[in-house]
């Protein structure tokens, strides 16, 4: 236990697992490029709107367990926890960032370290990005020298805490050493299954889930669009198509978001377009339920001059902070382009006041509620004549 593990990129799915670590009695040292969250982690305080988490932060023993700071430094393991956008143009993983942190890693690397990337990638980097990084100068080989695994973060914002510790993990190595040492580090925490297999596999099981996700919602879409065609509902459709003991269709709704569905399914592509037209139409779809849904306001409100629109819900989905890739984001700049006077409101999301639909409502034309939070849901089942009748047209939207 006496291992001094180094995460690079304290977000959010590096500073949970340097907690979790740290609580776990390691040494951890949190590297990040900014100064503030340095500053923060080091002060024993969060960016990350997790109670739990932050809870456990103020621990002693993970106070004096977890130091922050910018640069690299020598340890026994490193966790590469950075971001992997995606270049909008090419629709092709920007794998900078994770070759930034190999690179400030191999100043550092001595025989027998372990790193562990938990950043979410094409199939084949570790064994064709960071694997020639590692052996570029000759010193070491990965896997008798330098033991090497993808672990893929599985934690959904806003249930970070419960889900790091109970989720089951994937444990990817480039061969059985790197499995068992990357294994026992996650065993100091995890409470779910850790599945041990190699580092291929482990990168096109991550693309897998949330492709998997991102097809099903895109086919929901299109029996919604369907439905509209032949004029009838599509949420009984599904509810009463759903009762097949093998059928389980998703609802529908204005896209995809968050940082993992909208992205992933574009890596694989990038490994191979040839047998992925179906990844790639399903892609398609969701990112075109945006412009749908801003029509059908625009629709709703074609006869009133100067409508007042009022959309609730920025976040990617119900019940979170988490505005990271928000298609409700996208319906706001569809309208807002085609100068529409719009206002925006969340509980959870900063930048986007809300008090109550009802006082919102006054004097509006058109509610479009873009994501259901419980909250939004509540009050309209409680209060919807009220906010009817404080609106100077009464149109409701649900999505």
């Amino acid at each position: 236990m006496a291992k001094k593990v180094l995460v690079i990129g304290t977000g959010y799915v590096g500073l949970p697992a340097a907690i979790m670590l740290a609580n776990a009695g390691y040494e951890v040292v949190g590297v990040d490029i900014d100064r503030n969250i340095v500053e923060a982690i080091n002060n024993g305080q969060m960016h990350i709107d997790e109670a739990e988490l932050h809870a456990l932060m103020q621990k002693d023993s993970v106070r004096r367990n977890l130091k922050a700071q910018h640069e690299t430094c020598p340890a026994d393991v490193f966790i590469i926890a950075v971001p992997t956008p995606l270049r909008p143009r090419k629709k092709v993983a920007d794998l900078s960032h994770v070759r930034s942190a190999v690179d400030a890693i191999l100043p550092h690397l001595k025989k027998g370290d372990l790193i562990i990337l938990e950043s979410t990638v094409p199939p084949l980097t570790c064994r064709e990005t960071i694997t020639p990084m590692i052996e570029a100068d000759g010193v070491f080989k990965v896997g008798p020298d330098i033991l090497l695994a993808h672990c893929p973060e599985r934690i959904l914002p806003g249930s970070i805490f419960h889900e790091i510790i109970h989720n089951d993990r994937i444990i990817g190595g480039v061969d059985a050493a790197s499995c068992e040492a990357a294994r026992e580090i996650y065993a100091s925490f995890v409470q779910g299954e850790l599945f041990l297999t190699d580092d291929v596999t482990a990168e096109l099981c991550k693309l897998m889930e949330n492709t998997y996700r991102d097809v099903n919602i895109a086919l929901a879409n299109e029996f919604s669009a369907i439905a509209k065609t032949v004029g009838t509902d599509i949420g009984q459709a599904i509810e009463i198509a759903n009762k097949h003991p093998r059928v389980d269709i998703l609802r529908p709704g204005i896209g995809v978001g968050g940082h993992c569905i909208p992205i992933d399914p574009w890596f694989i592509k990038e490994v191979d377009p040839e047998n992925s037209t179906l990844i790639f139409t399903a892609r398609r779809i969701n990112e075109k339920m945006p412009a749908k849904a801003a029509a059908r306001i625009r629709h709703a409100v074609k006869d009133v001059a100067e409508p007042k629109i009022i959309a609730l819900g920025a976040a990617y989905k119900p019940d979170t902070y988490d505005d990271r890739e928000s298609p409700a984001l996208e319906v706001l700049k569809c309208l807002s382009d085609d100068g529409y006077d719009v206002t925006l409101a969340d509980p959870f999301v900063k930048g986007h006041p809300f008090s109550s639909i009802a006082e919102l409502a006054e004097g509006a034309d058109c509610i479009a509620v873009l994501v259901e939070h419980s909250v939004f849901e509540e009050e309209l089942e409680r209060s919807c004549e009220d906010i009817l009748s404080r609106m100077r047209t009464p149109v409701i939207l649900r999505f």
